[in-house]
């Protein structure tokens, strides 16, 4: 019998894709954010062991509200591509039984040819951009970003609808060339439906002093709503600044 790995759920999220929505984090995760506010999630022998039909009763009882909300089922983490097989099931799963609009909520280290029957039952992806600069990320996170630029463009290319996020950290990914670089990227993009800045905040310190771990971006602010805009408005350039090129070389390869 199949059974996933569980750090948490949460029964009334409205932050993790439309609507209300059941939100279940998988344990487990091959990055090591600086600013991750659920560091426990990070050991992949953690959790606790649930199979389909004990995370299918948690969600039952509040089914009318998901689907009054236009909600549904979001699987988060940790990352929940590790735990791909049952994460798979599982929105089988609620979609054969109540058609539940399913989210996959991940930072993308995976491949989408390797997790296509996960992604083929995924109604719409969150995919977290950490970082446009490869040095950056991996000093930010621990790891490239190539697997996540890659994701990005696997489902720009089969056309599986995303909202691509992104947290916004002072000092670290506020530079205003990344920010421009991060909006070129993403307008060379197809089935991008929204884009979204996630300030950062110090709530998940008390975690890390838990777990007798030196937080490392102690006295590190959050932004404020002024640099919250000026980086929409830069993602907003660059994005703009890839339209017209593609524009200009649709124009030119016609000629």
């Amino acid at each position: 019998m199949i059974k996933g790995h569980i750090h948490s759920l949460e029964t009334f999220g409205t932050v993790d894709g439309p609507g209300i929505r059941f939100v279940l984090f998988m344990q487990g995760c091959l990055l090591k954010c600086q600013y991750c506010h659920n560091p426990d999630t990070w050991n992949l022998e953690g959790g606790k062991d649930m199979t389909l039909e004990e995370v299918l009763s948690e969600i039952e009882p509040y089914l009318r509200y998901y689907r009054n909300s236009g909600g549904g089922l979001t699987v988060s983490g940790g990352e929940a591509t590790l735990q791909a097989q049952f994460v798979t099931e599982l929105f089988r799963e609620v979609k054969r039984r109540w058609n539940l609009h399913t989210t996959l909520d991940t930072n993308g280290y995976n491949d989408g040819d390797k997790i296509k029957d996960l992604l083929d039952v995924t109604d719409l992806v969150l995919l977290d951009l950490k970082h446009i600069d490869n040095e950056k990320h991996i000093k930010l996170t621990g790891k490239p970003n190539e697997r996540m630029l890659a994701m990005a463009r696997w489902l720009s290319d089969h056309n599986r609808p995303m909202w691509i996020r992104h947290v916004l950290v002072p000092g670290i990914n506020t530079d205003e060339e990344d920010l421009l670089r991060l909006g070129r990227f993403m307008g060379g993009l197809d089935a991008v439906e929204k884009f979204e800045i996630l300030p950062y905040h110090q709530m998940g310190v008390y975690k890390w002093e838990a777990l007798k771990w030196e937080y490392p971006l102690e006295g590190v602010p959050s932004p404020t709503s002024e640099e919250v805009d000026r980086a929409y408005r830069l993602v907003e350039q660059g994005m703009k600044e890839a339209y017209v090129d593609k524009v200009i070389s649709g124009i030119t390869s016609r000629q």
